[in-house]
């Protein structure tokens, strides 16, 4: 049977003051206090009731997410959910709601003012930013507490995300690829208005041009992350006259349909063509068993969202503090989708 926080103060030993500023991460808690009630909280089952943790503090207890409808499919996917669901870890500590918002691309600045004006959240975690991405200008305008899923390249401000080092890992994946041999080398990227796939392109380039490598635009495309839209660019760059021994791919979902353009071509996966994709550790999308199936940069995006609410978290207790980064880097892990170039 779950504690309300008066029987819970009593077996600490602690005022009812004392645990509920711990419990909402109150700095002036000694950090010993706070995981002691943090502990206990967890053996009784105690959670806060919410309306009158809002009623305590002033705040609307909950995190916004705002989707404009144009983005819907490269953000409403298992990629978001598996990061929503790393997020919702931190809500649920800390007894926050979420408060998820679709929109038309033309009401998105006025979802994010209304948002602010009726104090419906106390911040804002911004998915897909663009390199020049207007959002964050306009909610430090607005002055609501955000942290950045990825990053805006050419912002000029100073605000607070969470990234991972796409351009590395696209260097890394591309260099692996050379030194098996692989000259014609296709990349299959996102979006390219986002900018991780910006970053990953660069990536790319990089190390093609550093091993005297022409880049081939013929070998380049750029869309949503769909599993067709992995088997059309692939089975196109296939059939061409000097086709691609290798590809690169911006996510596993892609990376099926490159699958299944190599395979209805008559070739084999890791012999006949090399493929490395991006896995993001997506809970009902694994990379194959103890054995790969692709040779993969990785990185959490459940992690990430997890990181992301935290964040944000800190900045609505605190919201005069300095802004912080933080750069995640993705672990190249070699599967069996690739192999030296075919002679």
């Amino acid at each position: 049977m779950a504690m309300n926080l008066k029987e819970l103060s009593r077996s600490l030993g602690l005022s009812q003051t004392t645990v509920s500023r711990a419990l909402n991460g109150y700095p002036e808690v000694a950090e010993s206090t706070r995981q002691r009630v943090l502990q206990a909280a967890a053996a009784h089952n105690y959670r806060p009731n919410a309306r009158a943790k809002g009623l305590a503090t002033g705040r609307a207890m909950a995190v916004g997410h705002v989707i404009p409808v144009s983005s819907q499919h490269e953000m409403v996917n298992p990629i978001f959910s598996d990061f929503i669901a790393g997020a919702g870890e931190a809500y649920m500590r800390h007894g926050y709601d979420m408060v998820l918002s679709v929109v038309p691309d033309a009401r998105e600045e006025a979802a994010y003012r209304e948002l602010a004006m009726k104090g419906s959240v106390d911040g804002i975690i911004v998915h897909g930013p663009r390199e020049d991405d207007p959002r964050i200008a306009l909610l430090q305008e607005i002055g609501l507490p955000f942290v950045v899923h990825g990053r805006a390249s050419r912002s000029g401000t100073d605000y607070n995300w969470i990234d991972v080092n796409n351009r590395r890992a696209f260097q890394r994946a591309t260099e692996f690829l050379l030194d098996l041999g692989h000259r014609r080398i296709a990349l299959i990227n996102g979006l390219e208005s986002m900018d991780f796939a910006a970053r990953r392109l660069r990536g790319y380039t990089d190390a093609l041009s550093l091993r005297g490598v022409p880049v081939d635009p013929a070998l380049i495309r750029s869309d949503e992350m769909t599993e067709a839209y992995g088997h059309a660019s692939a089975r196109e760059i296939l059939g061409a006259d000097d086709p691609a021994t290798a590809f690169l791919s911006a996510s596993m979902i892609a990376s099926l349909g490159i699958r299944r353009a190599v395979e209805e071509a008559g070739l084999r996966l890791g012999r006949d063509v090399s493929v490395i994709t991006y896995d993001d550790e997506l809970s009902y999308l694994r990379n194959g068993g103890v054995v790969p199936t692709f040779t993969a940069t990785r990185s959490s995006v459940r992690l990430a969202g997890r990181l992301c609410a935290e964040r944000l978290i800190e900045l609505v207790q605190d919201p005069h503090q300095p802004a912080r980064q933080h750069l995640l880097e993705a672990e190249l892990t070699v599967g069996g989708s690739t192999g030296p170039v075919p002679q």
